[in-house]
């Protein structure tokens, strides 16, 4: 009996010291064949197109009832009901929409429409979960345009926090306190998300910077948020007028166009 259970172990061991030994190719392997993008030991993506569609469609369900529960409201106080449920559903579709794309791969000149169908600059990644949410919006155009550009064709100059030279930890310490929502974040030279929730923040952008795919990163992962020296911030899901432009379907100008 007790040889049996040397045998177990001794089998156990040389088992994993092969899984460790080979773990190089066999992760290879399974991207390989998979598409998964790696992102680091144990950390793989890959693009989801199947779920981006249903989570588009179901959107598009929601906001045409309530895009019809706002049309039919009679006061103030029944609009910012069917308001707050449209923040609400947005901050919830946002993210699942955003991270399907995780894994697909960045390019400078990249415009795929579908996650993992192509590859996707940062600007393209932020114009085209606007407009598969149901944002009235010409991609093609708002991809193209300077972060502050993208921010105001949503946002008034008002609600655009500008901080330039800001030490990285203050910024981050600042955000982490900020009123939760969806924000779009603009930097020297990049556009992302970020998903404000109580105390803490994540950045999930196309990342032209390794791994070179759409990301979802942590304060600490977030190297572009990190390094930048110019950042331009706006909550998009606490902003009235946005939620209005997506219950009633108004077509969104691009500032600049």
């Amino acid at each position: 009996m007790r040889k049996c259970w040397l045998l177990l172990i001794f089998l156990l061991v040389m088992t994993g010291g092969l899984a460790w030994w080979f773990r190089a190719p066999l992760g290879q392997l399974w991207l390989k064949t998979t598409g998964g993008v790696e992102l680091g030991l144990r950390k793989t993506f890959q693009p989801d197109p199947a779920t981006y569609a249903v989570l588009t469609g179901e959107l598009a369900r929601w906001r045409l009832d309530l895009g019809k529960r706002y049309a039919a409201a009679k006061n103030d106080g029944e609009r910012n009901v069917v308001e707050n449920d449209a923040r609400v559903i947005l901050e919830q579709s946002l993210p699942a929409m955003m991270r399907c794309w995780l894994g697909t791969p960045w390019d400078f000149n990249g415009t795929a429409a579908t996650p993992g169908k192509g590859q996707i600059a940062c600007g393209y990644f932020v114009a085209t979960v606007l407009k598969d949410a149901g944002f009235q919006v010409d991609r093609y155009q708002l991809a193209q345009q300077p972060s502050e550009k993208i921010l105001r064709s949503f946002l008034p100059k008002e609600s655009c926090a500008l901080t330039i030279g800001k030490a990285y930890p203050a910024f981050a310490a600042d955000l982490e306190k900020a009123q939760p929502g969806i924000y779009l974040i603009g930097l020297d030279t990049h556009v992302g998300f970020l998903v404000v929730h109580q105390d803490s923040f994540r950045m999930i952008h196309s990342s032209g910077s390794r791994p070179w795919c759409v990301v979802d990163e942590s304060r600490d992962d977030a190297h572009a948020l990190k390094n930048s020296n110019w950042r331009m911030l706006g909550n998009l899901t606490a902003e009235a007028q946005v939620l209005r432009h997506w219950l009633k379907g108004d077509k969104i100008a691009v500032s600049g166009i």
